[in-house]
């Protein structure tokens, strides 16, 4: 888990849904930002990227409505996010697509800002 999330994290007591969030998330995020490092894809990370896709298509739904408000509330690149950065980086049909893709790269914080600010708010912080 992100550093900063697991210490938010600590105040919400047992949230099984928000955890696999997080962890499928902070998975994606690692993905995202190593092939766009190494310059490719690997066949594992085309793997790793096809089943964390399918689990953010299948899941992501049941969080769209309370991460909206908060995504909207970041910034991409300097200016408000106008979409959301967690559709934006889980459109790609393949992991290789993020070789040299800037963009999804800065969509990565207004994602990373909003999923810490779901944390804060399911635990009371907020």
């Amino acid at each position: 888990m992100n550093p900063f999330t697991r210490f938010l994290r600590q105040w919400l007591g047992d949230d099984d849904d928000v955890d696999a969030l997080v962890g499928h998330w902070d998975a994606l995020e690692a993905l995202i930002i190593r092939v766009y490092k190494q310059g490719e894809a690997t066949p594992a990370d085309e793997a790793e990227y096809q089943a964390l896709r399918r689990w953010m298509q299948a899941n992501y739904g049941t969080w769209a409505g309370e991460l909206r408000p908060l995504w909207q509330e970041t910034e991409v690149a300097g200016a408000p996010a106008e979409h959301d950065p967690f559709l934006r980086l889980t459109t790609p049909r393949a992991a290789a697509d993020y070789v040299g893709d800037w963009n999804a790269m800065q969509h990565l914080p207004a994602a990373r800002e909003a999923l810490n600010r779901l944390v804060l708010s399911r635990s009371g912080q907020e």
